[in-house]
């Protein structure tokens, strides 16, 4: 192969920039989930995203020096986004999402469940590995923004706080 020229270099990097933003709005797009919470199905589609985007962000250069500026473009915006989500609540926010509430007072709310694309199997397999039996044991359930799944139960709250939800089960202040 014939070394790449500095423009076909520089071509590779803004393809690789606007693949990388595109894809980073598409996973964001497509809800929080763990990685260790994917479905064949997830897998599946970030394998194909991936073999798909490749030739998008190379074009017909497949030097080492092409892969290499592919790859140095990834890394580094990958980097920028972080360091800006660090220091930037609202960019923070906007690239990963806000934790969504899945259960409040013993109350599946299925409206947040079905934007999160969360199944009653997945939140009650969730519940399993918390030890939680039953929805009414839950004060309140968050998806949080890395894809886990937390939970509040009603034993786990403080009876001197003075939230609502101890005033509404009325759950007896030690003296």
């Amino acid at each position: 192969m014939v070394p790449a020229s500095a423009h076909v270099l520089v071509e590779i990097a803004l393809r690789t920039a606007a693949i990388y933003f595109l894809v980073l709005v598409g996973v964001r797009l497509s809800g929080k989930r763990e990685v260790g919470q994917m479905t064949p199905f997830d897998l599946t589609l970030l394998l194909l995203l991936s073999n798909s985007v490749q030739n998008a962000m190379t074009g017909s250069d497949t030097t080492l020096a092409g892969g290499a500026v592919a790859a140095v473009v990834l890394l580094v915006l990958n980097y920028l986004i972080a360091d800006l989500a660090g220091a930037n609540r609202r960019f923070r926010k906007f690239i990963q999402g806000q934790p969504s509430m899945l259960i409040h007072d013993g109350q599946v709310i299925e409206s947040h469940m079905a934007k999160e694309h969360v199944s009653l199997d997945e939140l009650r397999s969730a519940m399993r590995q918390h030890g939680i039996a039953d929805f009414h044991q839950v004060a309140i359930s968050v998806l949080e923004v890395d894809g886990s799944i937390s939970f509040l139960r009603y034993e786990d709250i403080n009876p001197n706080a003075p939230n609502h939800l101890v005033r509404r089960h009325g759950i007896q202040k030690k003296q």
